[in-house]
């Protein structure tokens, strides 16, 4: 036992891994619980001070309901990003935060066998098969690569597709030699429970065979040494159950994922180290670049049916924070690596797809309404569900705040007693609360001196002031998106879980205002309606709704290659994998060239036979 853990033992009850005491994250967890009451409160009595100085109206009260659905999860995000990035300012954060960590740094022998998992539906099986290759190429390096093995779990239901997974994995197999034992591939001919039910047939039919598995995206890329870490972390400690390393984006040609992806990187980075100060052995679990505990997993993690019909009843789409909550009722920790390691995905190439994957996320989530009530969980796990289910919960109440407030000078008030500055002033207030953890990544950036990495002072400035415009932009065009749909799930609509388009490409303005009319119908009648009756409105309001009314060309032009192009050329956005390329990368590039090599030989060899 570690002097740590010794002492923690002397302070009292001991987390399953015996590394922290359940008083001392009891202690974090009032801390963040209290500082984000207080600004709760404080808001809401500004808010009100606002509204009833002409008087409560219908309006008023509505404004004001709605805020109070909306502003817990912005303002859980400012505390978040502060505490994050009073930790990552510290030399000791990882020992605060994540005490488990030094396990993964010491050269322990690996002396378990470990599954790395890639689910697939209808994906680029070429794309897919790079990537696992590439991942199990960089493990080989390390030494240690017999114990490991590789398993592709397709629910592909499209022939074509089905056929050239098949091949793909015939000519890994090839390639492989002697190592091609350790190289599996099945398809299942259903799609039952989705990704989480293509997980659960792997454990029943290989689970025993190994300790942890580590279940990939086919977007997904991780490192061999950083995948090492994750093991040695759980050889070290039994009674972890899952370990979740934080993922980043890789770098891209598209645009809107270029841009999207420096925002997420930077935000990510504060409100990771933030909530696992404080969420500790209740961590997240995303579902994929994650090492998890197989035999735990199979007797505790089976996702239960849902009472009734789908969207809502029947099988569960957002497994992964369920399978994390259902762990640690088992009695094993869930914990996240807060430390940019190593763990990459690609993002959406496209504000459609970004849409499409929001949509079933949001359906996903709001299936946790019917889960609340699960026997025995973790007081901290049951706020998560909840906390999850708020993601998506505000994102109407936010868009009926806008409408209402076009509405406003409608309701009979005197609009002379309102306090315009006062509420200008929340405005901005609630401006930089929705920014905040981007905000804190950046000056943890600027404090750190590592701006450099992202291409010097210049581009690193001009890059974090177009994601923050671009974010704005965003955040319109996809939450009245969200808001429509959500409204379509009381109705019995639902999202068809399939493939996704991960590589990036040109949209039409017929395609994307096909997708987006009811953005630019919104915005337009909000622009109308504003500029008739409060012209200053609408020019204050521009930060949140200009994305409606912009929504269509925003998604061309973010789709376009030339954007893409110009980005990459002046370093605009950049990731610090861009400017110094890391070894997984450029193997990952150099696997994509000779694969795309071998095809066009073989096209031209299959051309002159048939000739």
């Amino acid at each position: 036992m570690t002097d740590r853990a010794q002492a923690a033992q002397a302070a009292g009850p001991l987390t399953p891994t015996g590394l922290q005491t359940a008083g001392e994250l009891s202690h974090r967890r009032r801390i963040a619980l209290l500082a984000s009451g207080a600004v709760y409160i404080g808001l809401l009595l500004w808010l009100a001070q606002i509204l009833s100085a002409g008087g409560w109206t219908v309006i008023d009260g509505l404004i004001f309901a709605c805020f109070a659905i909306a502003a817990p999860w912005s303002v859980l995000g400012v505390s978040n990003a502060l505490i994050g990035l009073y930790l990552l300012r510290r030399s000791d954060a990882m020992d605060i935060v994540a005490p488990f960590a030094q396990a993964g740094d010491e050269q322990t022998p690996i002396s378990t066998s470990t599954a790395i998992l890639m689910t697939l539906r209808n994906e680029d099986p070429a794309r897919a098969f790079a990537r696992l290759e590439t991942v199990k190429a960089s493990i080989d390096e390390t030494g240690e690569g017999a114990h490991f093995s590789y398993y592709i779990l397709s629910d592909t239901n499209e022939a074509d597709v089905s056929l050239q997974e098949e091949a793909a994995f015939a000519a890994w197999g090839a390639r492989a030699g002697a190592d091609a034992t350790r190289i599996f591939y099945r398809r299942r001919t259903s799609n039952e429970g989705f990704k989480a039910g293509n997980l659960r047939d792997f454990c029943n039919r290989w689970g025993a065979a190994h300790e942890f598995m580590i279940p990939l995206d086919a977007d997904s890329l991780m490192t061999g040494e950083t995948i090492l870490r994750l093991v040695r972390i759980g050889q070290a400690y039994p009674k972890l159950g899952i370990l979740q390393s934080l993922v980043v984006g890789a770098p891209a040609s598209s645009a809107f994922a270029r841009l999207f992806q420096f925002g997420m990187r930077h935000g990510m980075r504060p409100y990771t180290m933030g909530s696992a100060w404080w969420a500790g052995d209740c961590g997240p679990f995303w579902g994929h670049n994650a090492l998890v505990r197989i035999a735990p997993f199979i007797h505790a993690c089976d996702l239960p049916d849902l009472p009734g019909k789908p969207p809502l009843g029947g099988q569960i789409l957002s497994h992964d924070q369920v399978e994390a909550v259902l762990m640690r009722r088992a009695g094993f920790e869930v914990r996240v690596l807060p430390q940019e390691c190593g763990s990459y995905e690609d993002n959406p190439p496209t504000l459609l797809e970004f849409t499409r994957r929001d949509l079933r996320w949001c359906q996903g989530n709001m299936q946790y309404l019917k889960l609340l009530d699960l026997k025995g969980i973790m007081p901290m796990s049951r706020f998560q569900l909840i906390w999850a289910i708020m993601m998506f919960m505000g994102v109407p109440a936010w868009t009926a705040i806008i409408l209402l407030g076009a509405l406003k000078p409608f309701d009979g008030e005197d609009m002379a007693q309102f306090p315009a500055g006062s509420a200008i002033g929340l405005y901005a207030v609630f401006l930089l609360m929705y920014l905040a953890p981007k905000l804190a990544g950046f000056i943890d950036i600027a404090l750190a001196g590592e701006m450099k990495r992202y291409g010097g002072l210049l581009r690193f400035s001009i890059g974090c002031l177009v994601e923050l415009a671009f974010s704005l932009l965003l955040g319109a065009a996809t939450t009245l998106r969200t808001t429509l749909f959500m409204i379509g799930l009381m109705f019995g609509r639902s999202v068809v879980w399939n493939g996704q388009a991960r590589d990036a490409h040109a949209l039409s303005y017929a395609t994307a205002f096909a997708g987006l009319w009811p953005q630019t119908l919104f915005g337009a009648v909000l622009f109308i309606v504003t500029g008739l009756t409060a012209p200053a409105l609408l020019i204050w309001s521009l930060p949140l709704t200009l994305g409606y009314i912009v929504a269509t060309p925003f998604a061309v032009l973010t789709a376009s290659p030339g954007l893409g192009a110009f980005l990459a050329r002046w370093k605009l956005c950049a990731l610090p994998e861009e400017i110094a390329q890391p070894a997984i990368l450029k193997a990952l590039e150099e696997t994509i060239a000779q694969r795309a090599h071998a095809d066009a030989q073989e096209t031209t060899t299959t051309a002159r036979t048939l000739a």
